[in-house]
This record gives C-alpha cells, structure tokens and sequence, in this order.
C-alpha cells in the first residue's frame, strides 16, 4: 500500500512489524531508507534485502547484546542524554542472498523513524559475507610493508567488531530531549540537563521535530560520525574482545591496532570524496570517517601521523604509535565523542553544525595529499550477488552463483530479470 499510494504511514506501520518480528530465519525488508545521496539529507533511497541468518557469528552478537547495558554505562555522556531504558535489540549476522541498491552496506541499524527507535526499538544487522569479501591479490595502500601481513591477517575481524559495535552500541544508544505529541516533554523542562558549558540547555526537539529535519543535510553524515566514535572509543574494551573470541592480550592488542589503522586509512582515502572547490562531501560515511581520522591528528602527542620523503607524496604512509591508542586516543574520542552526541541529543542545529563543519573542512596541509589518493584509488569493489531458481519435479529451491569477473555480474543481473 505505501508504495503504490506514497502514503508514509503505511510504511511507518510496516516497519513496526518488522521490528516485532524478532529471530527470523530469513531476513528481508524493502522501501525508501537511506537518504546519503541526496544531497539536502531528506530523499530516501529504494533498498531492498533478502538474506539467511548466519547462527554462529549471530551468537556473538547476541552475547553482545545481553551486555550492552554494561559498554553503555562506560561511555562519556550522562544518564539524561541516553535512553530511561534500554530495550535490547535484534541484533543477527546475515549472509546476503540479495541487496537491491545503489551499494550493499557492512551493517545496518533501522528503522530511521526516531518514534518506534524510542518506543518500541530498532533491528542491528551485521552482513558478514560484505564484511569478508575481497579480492585475492587487493594492493594494501598508505601502510608500510611490515605492517602489511598483520593487517590482512585481522582487517576482516577487526572490521566484525568495529561494525557490531557501530550498529549496535552507536546507532542504538542516546536520547533525544523532545516535547511529546500531547505537548508533554521526555525529560525535566524545569530542570534542563547541563550542556557542553555547564549550563542547562535551552534546545530541545519541539513537537513534530525529527533528528533528520532538524540537522538537515549533515544529519546523516553526523550520525556516522557518532556511531563510528563509539566503535572506536568502545573498542579498547577487554571485555567486548573476549565475547568476539579474542582472549589473548597480543590478540586483542593486535585487534585494537588493526582497527585504528583500518579507520584513520579510510578517513586518509575519504578524501576523493571531498570538492575541494565547493568544500562538499559526496558521501556520509566518508565525512564521517574523514571526522575521526582528523581528531587523531588534532590529538597530537604522535599519535597518528602521515610521513612521506618525496616532494609527490607518492611514498605517503600512515604511521600509529599503538603505545598510545588506550591513553592519548581513548581520551581524544571520547572528548570529542560527547561533543557530538550532547549537540544531536539537545538539537543544539547552530553548534552541533559549527563543530562538524570544522572538522570536516580539509586544511590546505591536509589537502595536498588529495592527488596522490586520487591516482592510487582502487577500482571500486563489485559484489557479484546469487540469484535463486526453481528446478526440478519438487520444485527445489537451488542457489546460483556467478564467476566474479564482469561477465558473472552481468549474468547474475540478466537472469533475476527473467
């Protein structure tokens, strides 16, 4: 009915059964998400899943997911700015049969209607065959050759934890301070949480305010941003190491160095999606990362850094010193990470947007090294999908996959349109 009428309520309510159905074997939704490539923030994308619940990773999350109460106890803001209480979401590692879309996302955390976030709760859905794919001979730019071997070895798992930790404990936590439809409020109006300076905040989301119509165009960028600072500042956490498998001290030091290292190269090669000319982001997740990346440079005391000898930065390299990730960037983040979520939570639109704009502003030293990104860019990765058939006298169901080559993929999209 939503589609065929354009009514929002429609989907609205479809989306409220969605999150009541809980533990499906075979996950699936459809409509009009995300709205990352409409340049005001408000067009939403047509998106479309179909996938198989992956039970073994799935456990992990759920492990997750009972102890969640704990990581968010730890995290730098105070109780008025996250919810009164924590409903534990879905949270499944699916294997994608298909995805419809301009792009197939690591993790997704929906519905977007802040409403039935509050009232009634979300789904967190981790795609790890996304999240593993890879080409077999993939060139690793920007880290030195003896960092090379560690980082293939756990870029796949560190990713596994920063995205559990993005959907689940990023997207999934703070409250938005907001006056209620009969005209009520979810927090003391007499009384005002403090704000940044100490004093009490004078914003608020008024009736019929969402995150998304008050933050506008940076809206969905900010919130990866947000969600992404949690990973990170989370992902020192010995106790969340233990429940994805790493109990060894070098294993989840190793985990926590390859995670800093996978973030701050992708906030490094983020920027072929910035117009240096115009000063816009062509893509959320990118001006997000690109946020972090630059927060650990600001940090100083080398803790990130980007060295290179030549006068055409083409032996640029990212270097991290890991002595201090759990001291110089633990308290970079965190510092920063409260800044973001207070500004989103209070609907403080004038400093919240002051802040992100600065930082995702390229300084001219910074800048420089665009070119070199540019001419070392990779081709984009292409997930060539499997399409189902029906054969046989009992009708079975089989599973069709594609060689990975061009003509694979082209097979793969002409066959599901027969």
């Amino acid at each position: 009915a939503a589609f065929m009428t354009g009514s929002m309520n429609c989907h609205y309510q479809s989306q409220v059964h969605w999150v009541k159905d809980i533990k499906p074997t075979v996950e699936t939704n459809v409509g009009f998400i995300e709205t990352y490539r409409d340049y005001l923030g408000t067009k939403g994308e047509w998106e479309c899943l179909v996938a198989m619940v992956d039970k073994e990773r799935t456990a992990k999350f759920g492990e997750l997911v009972s102890n969640a109460k704990e990581f968010i106890s730890e995290l730098p803001w105070t109780k008025a700015y996250e919810k009164d209480v924590f409903t534990p979401p879905d949270f499944t590692s699916l294997e994608v049969l298909t995805f419809a879309g301009s792009g197939c996302p690591a993790g997704i955390n929906i519905p977007n209607y802040d409403k039935i976030r509050i009232n009634i709760g979300f789904k967190n859905v981790s795609l790890g065959n996304v999240l593993s794919a890879k080409s077999s001979k993939e060139p690793i730019s920007f880290i030195s050759d003896d960092l090379q071997d560690l980082y293939e070895k756990y870029r796949v798992e560190a990713f596994e934890v920063q995205v559990g930790i993005h959907e689940l404990l990023g997207h999934g936590t703070g409250k938005l301070l907001m006056e209620l439809d009969d005209g009520s409020f979810n927090f003391d109006k007499s009384a005002p949480p403090p704000g940044l300076d100490g004093k009490p905040i004078s914003t608020y989301y008024a009736k019929g305010e969402t995150w998304g119509s008050k933050f506008g165009s940076i809206a969905g960028s900010y919130e990866e941003c947000r969600a992404e600072s949690v990973a990170m500042f989370l992902g020192t956490n010995r106790k969340l190491l233990e429940i994805f498998g790493y109990t060894t001290k070098q294993e989840q030091d190793d985990i926590i160095y390859v995670m800093y290292v996978s973030m701050c190269r992708a906030g490094l090669l983020s920027m072929e999606y910035y117009d240096p000319k115009h000063g816009k982001w062509g893509q959320a997740h990118c001006q997000a990362r690109y946020a972090i990346l630059k927060n650990y440079l600001d940090a100083g005391h080398g803790l990130v850094s980007l060295e290179y000898t030549k006068d055409d930065f083409s032996d640029l390299t990212l270097k991290i010193d890991r002595s201090k990730i759990e001291s110089v960037g633990q308290e970079s983040i965190g510092a920063c990470l409260n800044k973001r979520h207070v500004y989103k939570c209070s609907g403080d639109v004038a400093a919240g947007t002051a802040f992100y704009v600065d930082q995702t502003t390229i300084p001219a030293d910074l800048l420089k090294f665009r070119d070199i990104i540019l001419k070392k860019k990779l081709p984009r990765k292409q997930l060539v999908q499997a399409n189902t058939v029906v054969a046989g006298a009992d009708a079975d169901v089989l599973c069709k996959e594609y060689p990975e080559s061009c003509a694979g993929m082209i097979a793969s999209f002409a066959e599901r349109e027969c």
